[in-house]
């Protein structure tokens, strides 16, 4: 008899996830026992995909139970073979279908004004996610997953990847520290992510170690798909080594700073208005900047209050941020908002954008706009406002094609 071995969650107010108990026996062939709220439907189709899975992975006598609470044929697929992978150790993958959809690369220079965490251990939150249109999806390894679920949260990570339509947000996954997060890019590297957050990082060589995994997967599975890295920055150590984390590798383009484990370092409490931290987020912004990428702040933990979530938005504008995380999608849109030029910014650079053609035209060395004189990054300034506020459908597709 083998060892009694499970994956999974089940219990009071677990949604569309599944518990599977699995022995392996002597003999006897596969006898499983369901559980589902749905088994007069789907219960025969949820019996061939465990037959089909345990197939697979060439087990032929097993004693299993499964309890359903409305698993997708996905979920169910990665319990299954994360129990497996505990009792039956194999680098036998059972690989579900890529769904078309998710076959999709994003390009370097793209908006990154939300970036929604979801815990990687809990289905129901993955499956509808997309239609809260972030610009990220962030499926996170590392402090959203209990660590005995750790091992057990790849396959599930893996599978949505592969299986969950998330309507072109970038598809992002926070691996682990370390040897663990190491481990963790063999669930995601071929799996279309296109971009991979690298947690509590205070050392540029943590971005080569996980560059120098990427590319032996990459070379190993002969893949060629660009993945982005967005290292985040959690402690004092961190900060002070900004700019050599920012500037470690060319796939870098963004850095990010997490403000409840950098708080904790110093030894402080974090505040609303933001002034213990004020030194580290500005030490992100110059870094970013130097290294011309994007600086990312940090979450804002308390989902509730809407009007705390919206001055912080605009503090963090103000000092240069090009987004944030979020926590909830009720706060996406907040932030979403205020990262957006305003109308007063708008006005301002087209203003700007039309005396600089004019001057242009013009054949004039010298640029005003009334008594100010406009040099080159003012310029540039107007014009990315411009592009923004095309993108984001406040101002007219013309306007693009005229100075854009």
């Amino acid at each position: 008899m083998g060892e009694l071995v499970s994956a999974g969650n089940k219990g009071k107010g677990v949604r569309s996830d599944c518990f599977v108990s699995l022995e392996l026996t002597s003999g006897g062939g596969i006898q499983l026992e369901l559980d589902s709220k749905v088994a007069v439907m789907y219960g025969n189709d949820i019996r061939k995909e465990v037959h089909t899975i345990l197939d697979h992975a060439g087990i032929r006598d097993a004693r299993i139970t499964l309890e359903d609470s409305g698993a997708l044929p996905l979920v169910i697929a990665a319990r299954l073979e994360a129990a497996i992978r505990k009792a039956f150790p194999s680098d036998n993958e059972y690989l579900i279908p890529m769904l078309d959809e998710n076959r999709y690369e994003t390009p370097r220079e793209r908006n990154r004004f939300t970036r929604l965490y979801l815990p990687g251990n809990t289905p129901s939150l993955m499956i509808n996610a997309g239609i809260h249109h972030p610009d990220g999806i962030i499926l996170d390894l590392e402090d959203a997953v209990a660590p005995d679920k750790k091992d057990e949260a790849r396959y599930l990570v893996r599978n949505a990847l592969r299986g969950i339509d998330l309507y072109g947000a970038e598809r992002m996954v926070r691996i682990n520290q370390g040897e663990r997060g190491l481990a963790d890019l063999d669930f995601v590297v071929p799996h279309q992510v296109n971009l991979i957050l690298i947690p509590k990082c205070e050392q540029p060589e943590q971005i080569h170690a996980v560059n120098n995994r990427i590319r032996e997967i990459r070379k190993s599975r002969k893949l060629n798909n660009p993945i982005w890295l967005m290292p985040i920055v959690e402690s004092a150590l961190g900060v002070i080594n900004a700019y050599p984390i920012a500037s470690a590798a060319e796939n870098i383009v963004a850095l990010a700073i997490g403000l409840e484990d950098y708080t904790a370092d110093l030894g402080t409490r974090r505040t609303t208005e933001g002034s213990e931290s004020f030194f580290a987020r500005s030490m992100i912004v110059n870094a970013a900047r130097a290294a011309g990428i994007q600086p990312i702040d940090s979450v804002f933990s308390d989902v509730a209050d809407m009007e705390g979530l919206h001055d912080t938005v605009l503090r963090s504008k103000a000092m240069g941020f090009d987004g944030m995380g979020c926590i909830h999608p009720r706060q996406i849109q907040v932030i979403l908002d205020a990262f957006a030029p305003s109308v007063e910014e708008i006005e301002k650079a087209k203003k700007i954008v039309v005396a600089f053609h004019e001057a242009e035209a013009k054949g004039l060395g010298v640029v005003a706009l009334g008594s100010k004189m406009i040099d080159p990054p003012v310029v540039k300034r107007a014009l990315h406002t411009i592009r923004l506020a095309v993108q984001l459908n406040k101002l007219e597709e013309n306007w693009k094609e005229s100075y854009v």
